[in-house]
This record gives C-alpha cells, sequence and structure tokens, in this order.
C-alpha cells in the first residue's frame, strides 16, 4: 500500500450472509478500505491472497477444508518476503464464534480478533488497530518473524497435548490390527483421508486425522515440520538448505527429502 493508494482487504467466510455483514460493517467503520475479494475456504483464500496480496486479511476460523488458521500458515509459508521484490505480509484478524480457550489463546499471542456476529463497537476498534499497524508496516516497522511466532501459538495452543502420549499406533492391515511402537515411526504424513504411518521399513495407514493424532505424540520427540508432516526427531539426519533459502530434512531409514514450513524453521539451528 502506497501513501496515496487505498488499503485493501480480503474476506474468508464459509457463510455468505456473515460475510457480507462483515463487508457491510466495514464500509461503515473503514469507507477508505477496499475489498478486493471475498472467498468461503481456507484454499482459496491462501490462492487469492497470493494474487492479490491484499493488506489486510479477515480469516474466519471455521471454513471447509483448510481451517483459517491453517489458511494464515500456508500463506505465511508461500509469501515472497523479499523487501526488493514482495509487498509485507498482510494484517491478520481471526474472526471466530465465542470460544472461551480460543479468545485467551489470542490475546496470549496479541493477534486480533472478532467474534462472532461482528459488533460495530468492536469492530471500531480493530479498525484503529489495522491502521496503526499498516501505519508502522509503511515505516518497515512490521516485523514478519512476530507474525509467525503469533501462528505458532495459536496452532500449539489448538493442539493441547494428551495426558499420557501414545507408546503405540494401531494401524489396520488387511483384517489385522498391526501393533507399531510409536519409537519406530520415522515420520507421519497427512494423505487425503488418511494418515501414512512411516517406519525404515514399511508403510501403513492410519484413518485418525493427524490434527487428532498430534497432541497424543510425545512432542519431545515429534516435531511438526511441516502442516501436514510430523518427524521422529531422533531420526533427522541432516538439514539441508536450497538456493532458495528453503530446508529440507533427510530422515535416517528413508530416502526421502522432507520440506521444512518457516513457521518450523525454528526447530533447527546449530548448536
Amino acid at each position: 500500500m502506497t501513501a496515496s493508494s487505498r488499503p485493501t482487504a480480503l474476506i474468508a467466510e464459509d457463510e455468505p450472509l456473515l460475510a457480507a455483514a462483515l463487508q457491510s460493517e466495514l464500509a461503515l467503520a473503514w469507507p477508505e478500505l477496499n475489498v478486493v475479494a471475498v472467498v468461503g475456504d481456507g484454499a482459496s483464500a491462501v490462492t487469492q491472497a497470493l494474487r492479490l496480496q491484499p493488506d489486510v486479511l479477515f480469516f474466519d476460523i471455521r471454513m471447509p477444508g483448510l481451517s483459517g488458521l491453517d489458511a494464515a500458515a500456508e500463506l505465511a509459508d508461500c509469501w515472497n518476503t523479499d523487501a526488493h521484490r514482495g509487498t509485507p505480509f498482510p494484517a491478520l484478524v481471526f474472526v471466530t464464534a465465542y470460544d472461551q480457550y480460543a479468545m485467551a489463546a489470542f490475546e496470549a499471542q496479541a493477534m486480533d480478533y472478532l467474534l462472532k456476529p461482528v459488533q460495530a463497537a468492536r469492530l471500531r476498534k480493530t479498525v484503529a488497530k489495522l491502521q496503526q499497524t499498516l501505519a508502522n508496516r509503511a515505516q518497515s516497522a512490521f516485523n514478519f518473524e512476530t507474525t509467525l511466532g503469533q501462528l505458532r501459538g495459536l496452532l500449539g495452543a489448538a493442539a493441547q497435548p494428551a495426558s499420557a502420549p501414545l507408546k503405540v499406533i494401531q494401524a489396520s492391515v488387511g483384517s489385522s490390527i498391526r501393533m507399531v511402537p510409536a519409537a519406530d515411526v520415522v515420520y507421519f504424513e497427512a494423505a487425503d483421508k488418511y494418515v501414512r504411518v512411516l517406519t525404515a521399513s514399511h508403510e501403513y495407514l492410519i484413518r485418525t486425522p493427524l490434527k487428532e493424532l498430534l497432541p497424543q505424540l510425545d512432542t519431545t520427540l515429534f516435531w511438526q515440520i511441516h502442516r501436514g508432516t510430523v518427524v521422529n526427531s531422533s531420526c533427522v539426519e541432516t538439514v539441508t538448505r536450497d538456493e532458495a533459502g528453503k530446508l529440507s530434512v533427510s530422515l535416517r531409514g528413508r530416502s526421502e527429502k522432507l520440506p521444512v514450513s518457516r513457521l518450523y524453521v525454528h526447530l533447527f539451528k546449530a548448536m
């Protein structure tokens, strides 16, 4: 956004009436704001945000496919942060139904949120914060790493750990169930409606979504390195950086190289 141009926004909300209501309230609270797109799912939100590069994103937390948090994380991973070629990452506002736990998580991460249905007085406060954020960003005070940290915190809060980590993964193999020791798993990978469970010599499929599986794992041993990938940290052999600065890991017992998203690069730093 230049000093003479209008600020732009994208709304991602799967309920058309709520999306229209938010757009109407924004027109009153921030007449200069140009809503360049309204989409109804997380994948479209990522695609359109990359194409349009708006200044502000209003992401519904619960959307078909990618949630608002997952969409924001994927967008952050794809965003061009090169100061000479790219534009600053958009200011983020999450829209959510009343949830005391979620609200506490947003406040702990200093990430702005709006409750459904959006109230005019609350929106005006959010608009004032956004205007200040954009002004600071224009003065090069915007910190992309801060946003990454906030998203990591929110994703971590969404995955509350189980009281006792899984010791065994129960995987169906034909008409039987194979009991796979968790410590033998080299990595887990989301695949459509399944999760691939890969050891050094075998591959199994389980129906538990990765989001539900992750809180049941020992997080000191299993590290999430991408939205759909969790690796056994004791099996990480090498971490390499390509010419574009992106990291990938090689694992003992497996030939694959697995990409590391920006959210989780902080896990791999030389001692």
